[in-house]
């Protein structure tokens, strides 16, 4: 009606609320439905009151879970919301009043304290709602759940392993493998993980359990599996037997942005693709590049694993340079959403600068983004030694000044020390790719190859992409423990 009479014109009188006093103190206030101020309100009446301030829990020191009475242990980390829900579950009298926020306190993680400060409301006299703070605080005891204790007094209490391998010299897949089974839980049902040589360990209670986790590892990588099972004990009476299942998990060796020369076969099948192709991308399948072609063609599991071939150079193997020149001979294409431009360039190793004035002419796909004066980083082939069957069997395909030496192989060499750090690096860089199940990772726009006359080389630009998709590097992880 106010709003009516505003719009006719006519006169309104303005709305005021009254101040009473309150009834205990005597200062002037609003009025409310009990007449005191806040303060005084608060005084007379405690809505937290038969709220329970301490609680005792118990938590699993190895699996890291908490004892849901009565027999139920849930998975939760520090400040987790999951441990918040479980911590508000265990308050008694938390019905009595109205949950309207609930936050940690930061606490010690030794303290084996867990505080939490609650904000509930409740209806006090005569209809007035109370708003008040409270902070409960959890005491953490230890203690060992069923199946830890089970696994302490007798560590072969497992019917099935999968046996996780990448044959390569570091250990970046696995880091990248560890934040997909941590975010989407995939090892829950494990009773024990152990670090291994190569790979990981994942032993389970139930073989069912370890047949899900092998199609979770199938829908995140290029893997092949070999089944295997042992008989334990064979009871005549009741004809019952006890098998001991293996799964031999092996992920392909080859990693986003490796160099690679593919087999004969493999190439016609790819329609005439290559041979020399760039790995873009890494999932349950690989997408491979020619620079020179400005193709892409994607490889399934199982025609990888018919051939089971491995990269050539990898991103280890990056050597740095400077552009001297680039000129575009192409029209720009685009690949999959990613543009390309194919530029003649010059390009000099930094390495060499005032040693000798060695120049390499090439042809990039990467002329659309690289100029001259940009740093770059590429697979030097001039200078590099190879052995890889695949190239001998291109008859035409020539690398000028190959060198090869027969060398042996130590399986025991392990990465430095900062691989781990150069992981985290990464993955400060682009965290959103670690936890993308799919990988649906654009191919890099980042890399550059060429060949022109005696001198070749593949370059790639200095601002590449996140290397996080299955590929390199070696480092600890926390799931990784025995």
């Amino acid at each position: 009606m106010a709003a009516m009479a505003q719009e006719i014109g006519m006169f309104t009188v303005a709305h005021t609320v009254g101040s009473v006093l309150c009834c205990k103190c005597g200062i002037l206030m609003q009025p409310n439905a009990t007449n005191m101020c806040l303060k005084c309100l608060r005084t007379e009446v405690d809505i937290t009151e038969g709220l329970q301030k301490r609680v005792e829990i118990a938590h699993c020191p190895d699996c890291d879970s908490y004892l849901q009475p009565p027999s139920t242990w849930i998975k939760a980390e520090l400040e987790s919301k999951k441990l918040l829900t479980f911590c508000l579950n265990n308050l008694n009298g938390l019905k009595r009043v109205r949950l309207v926020h609930a936050e940690f306190i930061w606490t010690e993680p030794h303290s084996k304290r867990i505080k939490v400060k609650l904000t509930v409301q409740k209806e006090v006299l005569n209809g007035a709602i109370l708003e008040q703070a409270c902070i409960v605080e959890y005491s953490v005891h230890e203690k060992m759940c069923d199946s830890c204790s089970r696994i302490q007094a007798n560590p072969d209490q497992w019917e099935c392993v999968v046996q996780l391998r990448q044959h390569v010299p570091h250990r970046r897949t696995f880091f990248y493998l560890e934040q997909l089974i941590l975010k989407h839980d995939a090892a829950k049902h494990a009773i024990r993980i152990k670090q291994m040589k190569q790979g990981i360990d994942f032993f389970f209670k139930n073989h069912n359990h370890g047949d899900k986790f092998v199609d979770f590892l199938g829908k995140v990588a290029l893997i092949n599996v070999d089944k295997g099972k042992r008989l334990i004990s064979h009871d005549t009476k009741s004809n019952k037997h006890v098998f001991k299942y293996s799964l031999s998990v092996e992920i392909s060796p080859i990693c986003r942005e490796d160099l690679i020369c593919l087999p004969p076969e493999v190439a016609v099948g790819l329609g005439n693709l290559g041979p020399l192709v760039i790995c873009n991308k890494v999932s349950n399948n690989l997408a491979l590049f020619d620079p020179f072609a400005l193709r892409q063609s994607f490889l399934n599991k199982d025609q990888y694993w018919s051939s089971s071939f491995k990269a050539l150079l990898s991103t280890k193997q990056l050597v740095e340079y400077i552009m001297l020149d680039v000129e575009a001979v192409s029209r720009e294409v685009d690949v999959r959403g990613v543009k390309y431009v194919l530029a003649d360039a010059q390009v000099a190793r930094v390495s060499d600068f005032g040693k000798n004035d060695t120049i390499f002419n090439v042809r990039t796909h990467l002329g659309r983004i690289l100029k001259a004066g940009d740093y770059a980083l590429g697979y030097d082939l001039y200078g590099a030694n190879i052995n890889d069957i695949e190239l001998d069997k291109y008859n035409g395909l020539v690398l000028p000044d190959l060198r090869s030496l027969d060398m042996e192989i130590d399986n025991a060499a392990e990465g430095g020390d900062n691989e781990y750090e150069l992981f985290l690096r990464d993955l400060e860089e682009n965290p959103g790719s670690v936890f993308n199940l799919s990988l649906e990772i654009q191919p890099s726009e980042n890399m550059a190859s060429g060949i022109n006359g005696g001198d070749f080389c593949l370059t790639l630009a200095d601002e590449f992409e996140d290397l996080l998709d299955l590929g390199d590097e070696e480092g600890h992880a926390d799931i990784m423990k025995e």
